[in-house]
């Protein structure tokens, strides 16, 4: 397999651009080199094994894309010669089914779909030129995925090497009724400054996101291990090497170091997350309980003479399960449970009330901003010192 430096791009959640690139200093023996942060994504310079171990490794990144071509765009033809011109059989052939995905920003481009389409029918048109032969398109389960990024003035083709996106770890079977997405999760506890060192407490665990991506952090199990990628199916990369680097994955596991607990109060979300930690091999990681999290668990409880972290998703107004004056009591009193209970710990909570720090009664040390889905929202993060007496309810 070549030692060759490739431009890649790998995206992500839009502030987690600064999580990413310090996660990818710690992939062992990965030697790809960020160029530049962009809003939601990271541009790398590197090797093909180096994107082997970072599909298999990184925990926030959405996606591995590999630059094929850049070029300047005027209209729609531009991005069919830019396609039509690329080795692309340097990478696949004639015979695989082929999809092609497009995105934009600031894109003069009328239609993004027809853009999409002289895309698709470059790469298509190379290969019946080259072979008299071209790939059959297939939205579902393509063999090859070729990406087209718009700008204001250009075009750029990357190989997808991902295949389906990578917060898909291959462990979720179902989930709650409003889910947070495994890259997300990872990097709320990255942001919020937790390590595995340290006890982790989540009281509205739904299906346990959170506390599944920090067991398996924990216990250093790769995200990438129980699923397959597009790289596998593309030329130039060396399988030997592939089954050498999930073997060092393997072999890199351990027991987590400090308590990983969760709670829910919906008696099937309990048993949602142990299904989903059991699939992620972290069943033995965790201890999972029904409660309250206004009358749940102290913290001598959950880590006898240790501090640690509440780190949660708590309903809002947004989500199904918070309606009405559940919505607009619960911060008040999830803040005199967190003063009352947890003085020594820390608490990092994602949120979207942008004024939540007053109806909690607490001051943040941090604020990031995120966005969960379309919900732009906050993730406030809170040294747990002794203070005022909780209010009277």
């Amino acid at each position: 397999m070549s030692d060759d430096q490739h431009s890649l791009y790998l995206p992500c959640p839009r502030g987690l651009e600064q999580a990413l690139r310090e996660e990818i200093a710690e992939i062992e023996g990965c030697g790809a080199q960020p160029q530049a942060e962009h809003a939601a994504g990271l541009s790398l310079r590197g090797s093909l094994r180096d994107v082997m171990l970072l599909n298999l490794h990184t925990r926030i990144a959405s996606r591995v894309l590999l630059r094929v071509a850049q070029g300047p765009v005027a209209h729609a033809d531009d991005i069919y010669r830019l396609a039509l011109r690329q080795p692309w059989a340097q990478w696949f052939d004639a015979d695989a089914t082929l999809r092609v995905d497009v995105t934009a920003e600031r894109s003069p481009m009328q239609s993004l779909h027809f853009a999409l389409l002289r895309a698709k029918d470059g790469v298509c048109d190379h290969f019946r030129l080259r072979d008299g032969r071209r790939p059959s398109v297939a939205r579902e389960n393509p063999q090859v995925r070729v990406h087209l990024h718009l700008d204001a003035s250009s075009a750029t083709l990357y190989l997808d090497t991902s295949g389906e996106a990578l917060f898909k770890r291959g462990w979720r079977a179902a989930h709650g009724e409003a889910p947070l997405k495994e890259n997300l999760a990872a990097g709320l506890l990255r942001l919020a400054g937790w390590t595995p060192q340290a006890a982790l407490y989540d009281p509205f665990c739904g299906a346990g996101t959170i506390v599944i991506e920090a067991a398996q952090r924990a216990c250093r199990i790769a995200p990438g291990l129980q699923r397959g990628f597009g790289f596998e199916r593309l030329s130039g990369f060396d399988p030997a090497v592939w089954r050498e680097l999930r073997a060092q994955a393997q072999a890199a596991r351990r027991e987590a170091p400090a308590p990983i607990v969760a709670a829910d109060i919906d008696p099937r979300m309990v048993a949602l997350t142990r299904d989903n930690a059991r699939r992620a091999g972290v069943e033995q990681a965790l201890q999972v309980r029904q409660g309250d999290a206004l009358e749940g668990p102290t913290p001598l409880e959950l880590a006898p003479e240790q501090s640690g972290w509440v780190l949660c998703n708590p309903p809002y107004a947004e989500r199904i399960e918070a309606k009405g004056a559940q919505a607009e009591d619960l911060l008040p009193r999830l803040g005199d449970r967190l003063k009352q209970r947890f003085v020594g710990w820390n608490a990092a909570l994602l949120l979207a009330d942008l004024r939540a720090e007053r109806s909690l009664g607490l001051k943040a040390s941090r604020r990031h901003v995120l966005f969960n889905g379309p919900i732009e929202c906050r993730l406030f993060t809170f040294a747990l010192v002794a203070g005022r007496p909780p209010r009277k309810v």
